[in-house]
């Protein structure tokens, strides 16, 4: 069984850096290597959102975090992380890890970011 496991994240102040990980326990290397996963953001009151995805080597992120946060994998740990820099109050949120051919979700990770 498949399952995303989250790690990383805290409260920081605005301007500080965090690194999420997220851990696909249980998925075949194979199949890891050509998924699509992301990471997603829900801020209370607000709908879920796409921040950044990774397909093998390319890369999309929303607009508000282009040259902020960083999405990167490490087949061989089945794993990959958002490095978040110059962290902004409005990136408070649990973020999600997903996996596009499970359609799974992670039980998130919260970011709180503080002036």
């Amino acid at each position: 069984q498949v399952r995303l496991v989250e790690s990383g994240g805290g409260s920081v102040q605005a301007g500080g850096s965090l690194r999420l990980s997220c851990t696909a326990s249980g998925m075949i290397l194979s199949v890891f290597t050509s998924d699509t996963l992301g990471w997603y953001r829900q801020a209370p009151g607000n709908e879920r959102e796409l921040v950044a995805t990774i397909t093998g080597a390319s890369t999309n992120y929303q607009d508000s975090v282009k040259g902020r946060f960083t999405i990167s994998k490490e087949n061989t740990r089945r794993r990959i992380y958002l490095q978040m820099d110059s962290l902004k109050e409005e990136d408070t949120a649990v973020y999600y890890c997903y996996s596009a051919s499970r359609r799974l979700w992670g039980q998130g990770t919260q970011v709180t970011v503080s002036s």
